[in-house]
């Protein structure tokens, strides 16, 4: 085989799985707290506050490990703003969620003046390190291996451990119960609001995380705009696996593709429109939205309030 193409075809596959670990972690994020019944349209301000504060949390400290812990707690607190609106409050799921990426997009572009004294970016700050030259040395998937970053492999690794959780334990099995019929789960002594709070939180450290992998993991600073609508399309890609982790790896996975063919694409000497290549990751998740969307089943309760000891 040519070079040439090998190198390609290396660096197509290394920039998927790295385009794809936002799109897992908040996925995941979605897939819990939906399981729950608490429909989460706020993932694109979730990771948009990880990935700001996992940057302000490297750029403060020096540490970009304790960079990630900053972008999980920011995530976790916008998705409890979330979950006090729509369990305790009973506010409409889709508006609370649209309030706090709006929110969210403006806290930070606000904070960006404010530590940082600059506009439209932050400073350069510590990435988390990778031992590239020792994962090069890996027989066979070395050159893949020194391409990727500490995040995808806890990505995927999270994959299964939530497959697990939700599917082979106790605690899944009532975070199911809750998503399904949660006037059942409450008669048998489930604490709905509790598991509710928990996954929709959940959802918030994953998708806090799928925004430190944009700033830190993948890049060195945070820049306005720089989620550029992965939240949304983190949901179609769990909505297109069927809210399983899973199958939502692999729709991430796909998605992750699309956006890797525009960053190659113009390589391959394809007079295509750039707008059209730029455009190519959002044409796919319509199409998959609205050829698959009607053919997946969420969870019965998803998007439902609930009032306590209601029968």
């Amino acid at each position: 085989m040519d070079n040439s193409l090998v190198i390609a075809l290396i660096g197509i596959i290394a920039a998927t799985l790295r385009l794809a670990t936002p799109l897992i972690f908040a996925t995941l994020g979605g897939v819990f707290s939906e399981k729950s019944g608490v429909v989460n349209i706020a993932l694109e301000g979730i990771m948009t506050a990880g990935a700001f504060f996992g940057v302000y949390g490297s750029f403060i400290t020096g540490n970009p490990w304790i960079g990630v812990l900053f972008a999980m707690v920011a995530g976790a607190v916008m998705a409890a703003l979330h979950a006090y609106l729509s369990i305790n409050l009973k506010a409409d799921q889709i508006i609370s969620g649209v309030g706090i990426n709006v929110f969210s997009s403006a806290l930070t572009g606000y904070l960006i003046v404010k530590f940082f004294k600059t506009n439209s970016q932050t400073s350069v700050v510590a990435s988390v390190p990778y031992p590239i030259e020792f994962m090069g040395k890996i027989p066979v998937l070395g050159p893949i291996l020194k391409e990727l970053n500490w995040f995808v492999f806890l990505a995927f690794a999270l994959v299964f451990v939530s497959h697990y959780v939700i599917y082979k334990t106790p605690l899944g099995l009532r975070i199911r119960s809750v998503g399904e019929h949660p006037k059942a789960a409450d008669t048998l002594g489930i604490n709905v609001y509790g598991i509710r709070y928990l996954c929709v939180i959940l959802s918030g450290v994953l998708g806090g995380l799928g925004g430190a992998t944009l700033s830190i993991g993948i890049m060195n600073l945070y820049r306005e705009n720089m989620v550029s609508g992965r939240g949304f399309i983190a949901l179609a890609a769990m909505i297109f696996g069927n809210w399983k982790p899973v199958n939502a790896m692999w729709a991430s996975i796909l998605f992750a593709f699309a956006e890797t063919f525009q960053l190659f694409a113009k390589g391959f000497g394809w007079t295509i429109p750039g707008e059209f290549y730029a455009a190519f990751p959002y044409i796919m998740t319509m199409f998959v939205l609205a050829g698959f969307v009607g053919k997946t089943q969420a969870p019965a309760a998803d998007g439902v309030p609930y009032e306590k000891g209601q029968r």
